[in-house]
């Protein structure tokens, strides 16, 4: 009986914690890519320290601070324990003296930085630069070219373009299907006539090439063991880097140079700009925006007005028009 006692009352490790944790999420249909990672980290930093009881803020402040070989900044260590804080409310569960850490232990949310938006003739001669990629009659210029052509029309991320099935391009409806975005949710992104024709036209050579299936890749590689393949992510930022250096453009972001994401800011800063110069509702209107671009929080889309140079200076413009009004009216 004695020993009987012994086995049912062995204490679950924090591992095995970090285990059920995962499972659970993924099974309300989070990805959860980095987290078996950084979890496993934390577990083996608690054991090798022979941490007897509740966790503290203590133990995980050092451990935040140890990530990256102790060379982090307070914006890495605020990422860091902001990723490990949902697993400590968990343990709070089964532990209810665990700690958990403020979310301004390292001082307030590092802020998102202001990104280069494109301009027109930027968007050009980056989708002229794509039809200049060799090899010559392959399918690689028209890849990319519809690709960040796809991308500066939508806003779409470029993981969710490249993982685009063929049967998730609905090309009499006009619509895309992004499956498991960022934030393991789906959605449908309707597509300009514009857009379509491009998609319609990209379609019919790349099936010269690539006969395709529902679950084959709507923009594959070219050439060798990659041709029906999906393009790999890095493979996409370095042809957009070296198209990008040898164009030359002025950066006007705070990031070190122009980054392929910004096809994205770029988009939603133009479709607000637009609503704004219509005279629109723009808290409507913001919704509508935050939805399509698959934001999880609206303050995300709301973001833009307070960081972009091109908005702030049009929510101004507003604001003045506003007292102007406001004091003929006090006259």
């Amino acid at each position: 009986m004695a020993g009987e006692h012994l086995i049912m009352s062995a204490p679950i490790t924090l591992q095995a914690r970090a285990d059920d944790y995962l499972a659970e999420r993924r099974r309300l249909g989070f990805a959860l890519r980095s987290q078996d990672t950084l979890l496993a980290d934390f577990a083996t930093f608690v054991a090798d320290r022979h941490h007897d009881g509740p966790l503290t803020v203590e133990v995980m402040v050092d451990w935040v601070r140890r990530g990256q070989a102790g060379l982090g900044t307070r914006e890495t260590w605020y990422r860091r324990m902001a990723k490990l804080r949902p697993f400590i409310r968990y343990l709070q569960q089964f532990e209810p003296r665990t700690e958990i850490p403020e979310d301004a232990i390292f001082g307030p949310e590092p802020g998102r930085v202001a990104p280069h938006i494109y301009r027109e003739d930027e968007i050009v001669a980056l989708l002229d630069a794509t039809r200049q990629l060799g090899p010559p009659g392959s399918l690689r210029p028209a890849t990319f070219e519809t690709l960040f052509g796809l991308m500066a029309a939508t806003g779409l991320r470029v993981c969710e373009a490249i993982h685009l099935q063929d049967a998730d391009v609905d090309l009499k409806r006009g619509m895309l299907t992004v499956r498991e975005s960022k934030f393991a949710k789906s959605r449908q992104v309707p597509l300009h006539s514009s857009t379509v024709d491009a998609l319609v036209r990209f379609r019919r050579l790349r099936r010269r090439d690539v006969p395709a299936t529902g679950d084959t890749p709507f923009f594959t590689g070219s050439r060798g063991r990659r041709l029906g393949q999906a393009l790999g992510e890095r493979q996409v930022h370095r042809v957009f880097n070296r198209l990008r250096d040898h164009l030359n453009w002025v950066n006007r972001g705070a990031h070190a140079a122009p980054r392929l994401h910004d096809l994205r800011h770029t988009f939603a800063v133009r479709r607000l700009m637009a609503w704004h110069r219509e005279g629109a509702d723009l808290d409507q209107m913001m919704l509508a925006l935050s939805t399509y671009l698959g934001h999880t929080k609206i303050a995300h889309t709301y973001w833009y007005l307070s960081a972009v140079p091109e908005l702030m200076a049009l929510a101004g413009d507003k604001f003045e028009r506003f007292v102007a009004l406001g004091g003929a009216d006090d006259e």
